[in-house]
């Protein structure tokens, strides 16, 4: 064990272990220099801040927030981004931009589980403050990461990325694909969708609308260039078939390194879908028709049903539409799924 990691987490832990053995006491922030003169700030349980020394090139003039763990149970990328950190530590590669890391809901981490009391990934932008949310865990900790994401940004806000990396319940026909968070009037930069195939990540949402995702939080508030990236299916730890992850590992390295981005083979841009319609549970008269075990951009033919309630009837329109998201099982007023079909 080197001695950057036994001063920063103690004896026998990584970034992982220390965050997972963390949550029933307070964690003391900590910081250590390495001898390359990289700067490890642990802020908090599952927050982690990278600096290189002021002196190091930083030749793409960027900063990076790169989040996993929001959903507790979504083991892969937090695999991902916890071997990149014993990467750093050990010295295989040298950090050339500003990094904050993030494992975000550390007691549903440390438990398997998605949440504990409520979906951290709708709890941003402030929703965190609803009374329905009072002194809720995930409540507090939306308050947190919020907190340290802009100080962050008020520290390194030029060229600004923000990637919060997922992995579904359920099986998807297109297995990794990315949400790009609604900003009006902003446009999607080639260096993004690059970063996104080189990951192989060739399926890309455009959202339709503001949300209370951690993504579309570091979008409207942070103005960064922000993306919730789905990167294949849940699975508990040490379950996981890391060498299907190796296109975000390899692009995050690359990214922290100050790297020019491989030419990309294959497409030349990311499939484009949008967002056609927004299915909401809409109370005691709701009636879904989609199969529980549907996969992920399953498409429907023009007219087919796909729910209604006391008052509507939503079918297809002029052109077949793929779900994604579907689960029925969410509270009154909140998301059931997405109908989306290619952009035109």
């Amino acid at each position: 064990m080197s001695s950057v990691t036994e001063q920063l987490f103690g004896n026998n832990l990584d970034w992982l272990s220390h965050t997972t053995s963390a949550t029933t006491r307070v964690t003391e922030e900590k910081i250590v220099v390495m001898a390359d003169g990289t700067g490890i700030q642990l802020q908090d349980a599952g927050l982690l801040y990278l600096i290189p020394p002021a002196d190091r090139p930083n030749p793409n003039a960027e900063s990076l927030i790169v989040s996993a763990g929001i959903h507790g149970n979504e083991t892969a990328p937090i695999e991902v981004l916890n071997g990149l950190v014993n990467e750093l530590i050990e010295g295989q590669w040298q950090l050339a931009c500003p990094v904050l890391l993030i494992l975000g809901n550390p007691l549903a981490i440390d438990l398997g589980e998605r949440f504990m009391e409520v979906n951290l990934n709708r709890l941003f932008s402030g929703a965190h403050g609803k009374p329905d949310y009072a002194n809720l865990r995930e409540a507090d900790r939306a308050r947190k990461l919020e907190d340290a994401c802009r100080a962050f940004a008020a520290r390194h806000p030029a060229g600004l990325s923000h990637y919060d990396l997922h992995t579904a319940i359920r099986p998807s026909l297109r297995e990794k694909f990315a949400l790009y968070p609604f900003v009006e009037g902003r446009k999607l930069p080639k260096v993004q969708t690059d970063f996104l195939l080189e990951a192989g990540v060739e399926t890309l949402l455009l959202q339709h609308r503001e949300a209370t995702t951690f993504a579309a939080f570091s979008s409207a508030e942070l103005g960064a260039e922000s993306f919730t990236i789905e990167l294949g299916k849940v699975q508990p730890f040490g379950q996981n078939d890391l060498n299907k992850f190796s296109g975000i590992r390899d692009a995050l390295r690359r990214r922290f390194k100050g790297e020019t981005p491989p030419e990309q083979s294959g497409a030349a841009s990311p499939t484009l879908f949008e967002v056609v319609h927004e299915i909401i549970n809409t109370g005691e008269d709701f009636r879904f028709h989609i199969p529980d075990d549907v996969a992920n951009f399953t498409e429907y033919d023009t007219g087919a049903p796909i729910w209604e309630d006391a008052a509507t009837r939503y079918t297809v329109g002029d052109a077949p539409e793929a779900i994604i998201f579907p689960n029925p099982r969410v509270p009154v007023g909140q998301r059931v799924g997405l109908m989306v079909r290619p952009v035109r």
